[in-house]
């Protein structure tokens, strides 16, 4: 049966390629908006493997330009947040006729720059507990997890929209494992107790969560991490029990070995998403008087490694 709902898909990582081509699968038609892989996967169409089940789509609907989407129901925002001062251009074609936009991006606050293009109340974010990769042009390799909590960006009388219950139905149907949360502040702030350690101790140690989590030095400065940022989360007025920490580590300690995505992108020379994931938390905790030393070191020491690795990028670029 041919679903209703048009979905766009603003970015053909690891994680937009994952969750467009679900929907897809699942009889929804979806406008992947690509850059380097549009000709591949127009020629090829997308290769998943997945523990749910490898499948490959062959008919895809790809767009190299914003310009020739069509309006969709739901444009889903899956760009790092590095190249959001991109977004003007990429959503207007896709949301002019009134459709809504899911951020599905790590870090505090994402929805914002998306809520200042086409109005907060036509916003939603989504926290993505997703181990998955992009192995090749038009190849994603899906590991572990794939949990989306979502809700709306503006608080409303209720905890969330009708149009945010039949996006979380849409997915479901496809197959995601998708939740509405009250608070999407506070789920954000608690998927934080993850990537701040993990993303960032994964760059400046080099290291994947395995190796993290088998030294006791590396588990033990993550759990430091995790306290700071919970105390920051709570000062933020997002509620979180000290048992969050050791379940996330459990959880970690339990995932197949993963590089996190801002390793990779440090390791291929891309900019990392520092702001958002720790500059950002950083920011708005000190504000409400609380301080992160801590988060703050680990916040420089990326900053560092990130202006070397434009440097060089730089220098080959001569």
């Amino acid at each position: 049966m041919v679903k209703t709902t048009r979905f766009g898909v603003i970015g053909g990582g690891a994680l937009g390629g994952f969750y467009g081509c679900l929907l897809a699968k699942a009889g929804f038609e979806v406008h992947f908006l690509l850059r380097s892989d549009a000709e591949h996967v127009r020629q090829h169409g997308w290769k998943v493997e997945t523990p749910l089940g490898d499948f490959e789509l062959r008919e895809v609907n790809v767009h190299a330009a914003a310009v020739t989407m069509p309006p969709c129901d739901v444009t889903i925002v899956a760009l790092k947040t590095t190249q959001n001062g991109r977004l003007p251009d990429l959503l207007q074609k896709p949301t002019s006729n009134g459709g809504r936009v899911l951020v599905l991006q790590n870090g505090l606050d994402v929805e914002h720059d998306a809520a200042q293009i086409v109005g907060p109340d036509r916003v939603l974010g989504g926290c993505c507990f997703l181990c998955s990769n992009k192995v090749a042009p038009g190849h994603i390799r899906h590991l572990d997890h794939g949990r989306i909590l979502l809700g709306d960006y503006l608080p409303a009388p209720k905890p969330n929209s009708d149009h945010a219950a039949a996006i979380r139905d849409d997915l479901v149907e496809a197959g995601i494992d998708a939740q509405l949360v009250a608070d999407l502040a506070a789920a954000r702030w608690k998927k934080l107790i993850w990537n701040i350690p993990f993303n960032g101790l994964s760059v400046v140690l080099n290291a994947s969560t395995q190796e993290l989590m088998e030294s006791p030095a590396s588990c033990d400065l993550a759990r430091s991490l995790m306290e700071e940022v919970r105390r920051g989360a709570n000062a933020c007025g997002a509620t979180i029990s000290e048992q969050v920490i050791q379940e996330t580590l459990d959880v970690t300690r339990d995932m197949v070995p993963y590089n996190s995505s801002m390793r990779l992108d440090f390791i291929k020379q891309r900019p990392m998403e520092i702001e958002a994931i720790l500059g950002t938390p950083l920011r708005q905790a000190r504000e409400r008087g609380c301080e992160m030393p801590r988060v703050e070191m680990l916040y420089h020491e990326l900053l560092f490694l990130n202006c070397k690795s434009k440097q060089s990028r730089l220098g080959r670029g001569r």
